[in-house]
């Protein structure tokens, strides 16, 4: 009697896999580097660039001046509730970095 085996697509095989090892959230964590203009508006990202995430969430933000990374700094709560909105891996602290 031969047993009949049904094929799972690949993206479903991905998403599990991704999900189980822990790399979703790392990617959704990541994501937030390509994503930035969109996420924070065109006046920040004019003078902002994400450099990187590290695994505990924490996103370092090169700033084009100190006022401006001053400026930045007081607006982090209203940037991580957008940069956090409807995100698993989760950025829990920004750094900003000016020059």
């Amino acid at each position: 009697m031969a047993v009949k085996r049904t094929l799972t697509p690949l993206g479903e095989v991905l998403a599990s896999f991704l999900k189980r090892s822990g790399l979703n959230k790392r990617l959704q964590q990541t994501d937030v580097i390509e994503r930035w203009a969109e996420l924070v508006g065109p006046q920040i990202a004019a003078v902002s660039q994400p450099e990187s995430v590290s695994a505990d969430g924490v996103l370092r933000v090169r700033v084009a001046t100190a006022p401006w990374a001053t400026e930045l700094s007081l607006m982090t709560p209203r940037i991580l509730a957008r940069v956090n909105a409807d995100r698993e891996g989760r950025i829990k602290e920004i750094r900003w970095i000016s020059g």
